[in-house]
């Protein structure tokens, strides 16, 4: 059987690049995929499957007639923070295969922000007709558990996706940190310019050789660039393509600081003392879930001395995730596979 795999795919960002390969990962072996991608050369050549354009709705629509299922997969795909486009793009394409016939799964999904009261009436509509649901946080539990619309809730995906390790890594001065940061409103140039001088301060009393990690090219590169040229210490820029890749930097690093999702969910998943900076609910969520240090971008501390001993204390006296908490959360990342797997039974049927 075939399933259209329909995300934010080929788009250069680290963290939906991740959710891909844990669906893929995840997808029964007999589910033939085809991908629909930003980029759909690229994602051929990094997954070896099937991929079509995004935008190009006659191939959109040819792989939606060739196929059994439509799986939306992973990440925050219903919301109109960023734009009222999201939800015409994703709902319309799962109502599109509900219509036609198609067996429709939300899978690891977030729901929201939801500000306009048509995005939240097309939404509340796609998933009550989904064939099988799964979310991965307790507030979208929460919208549908109040839609009265059957879930399984379980930690991201990402949590289960294999990591793999990256040449030339532990040619690197050790001990090593991860920084993760992305533009955004809040981090205005005098919040940036305070974290700065805060990370110079941290490096220069750990001794620590800093890793740049940026997950999208075109909202975090500038922002590492800026940080490379200011620290005085050794640090290196980091562009990693391949997600599991992505994941494995975290194996060879002692801490991470980062706002992106899915780099504190790596870096957590392999062992790292973790430093949040929230941007967005998700992060907020996922830092309460953890008890991981941190605080909102908006909540910066102004002096620079404040926050490198935050990162200090942490870096000196921290603890990462046991062994025990990271398998506990793997297990239960599993669950959107089980979703996974119920759910295209039915589509045999």
């Amino acid at each position: 059987m075939r399933a259209v795999l329909c995300g934010y795919y080929g788009m250069g960002n680290g963290g939906d690049e991740a959710l891909l390969a844990s669906l893929l990962q995840l997808l029964p072996d007999d589910v033939e995929p085809i991908v629909l991608s930003g980029d759909p050369a690229q994602t051929r050549d990094r997954y070896r499957v099937e991929a079509v354009d995004r935008k190009s709705f006659p191939a959109v629509l040819s792989a939606l007639r060739r196929s059994d299922a439509f799986i939306w997969g992973g990440g925050s795909l219903m919301q109109d923070a960023t734009s009222a486009m999201n939800p015409i793009y994703y709902g319309g394409l799962m109502r599109l295969a509900q219509i036609m016939g198609l067996k429709t799964i939300a899978w690891a999904q977030g729901i929201g922000p939801l500000k306009r009261s048509w995005v939240k009436q097309l939404t509340r509509s796609t998933f009550k007709h989904c064939t099988g649901v799964s979310v991965r946080d307790r507030a979208s539990a929460a919208l549908l558990h109040e839609w009265q619309i059957p879930f399984t809730l379980a930690p991201d995906p990402v949590w289960a996706m294999e990591s793999t390790p990256v040449t030339g890594l532990w040619n690197l001065p050790a001990p090593r940190v991860a920084v993760n940061l992305r533009s955004h409103r809040h981090l205005t140039p005098e919040r940036l310019a305070v974290f700065t001088r805060a990370l110079i301060d941290f490096q220069k009393a750990t001794q620590t050789c800093l890793l740049l990690l940026p997950f999208q090219a075109s909202q975090d590169f500038a922002i590492a660039q800026s940080l490379y040229e200011q620290l005085p210490e050794v640090s290196h820029i980091l562009q990693i393509q391949h997600p599991q890749e992505l994941k494995g930097v975290f194996r060879g690093v002692e801490m991470t600081i980062a706002m992106r999702l899915h780099g504190l969910i790596m870096a957590a998943a392999e062992g790292c003392r973790c430093f949040g900076l929230s941007y967005d609910p998700k992060v907020t969520q996922l830092m309460s879930d953890l008890e991981m240090p941190g605080c909102a971008i908006a909540d910066l501390p102004t002096d620079a001395n404040e926050l490198s001993r935050m990162w200090i204390e942490l870096y000196a006296n921290g603890d990462a995730l046991s062994d025990d908490q990271i398998y506990g959360l793997v297990d239960r990342a599993l669950f959107h596979q089980m979703v996974l797997e119920q759910a295209l039974e039915r589509a045999h049927r």
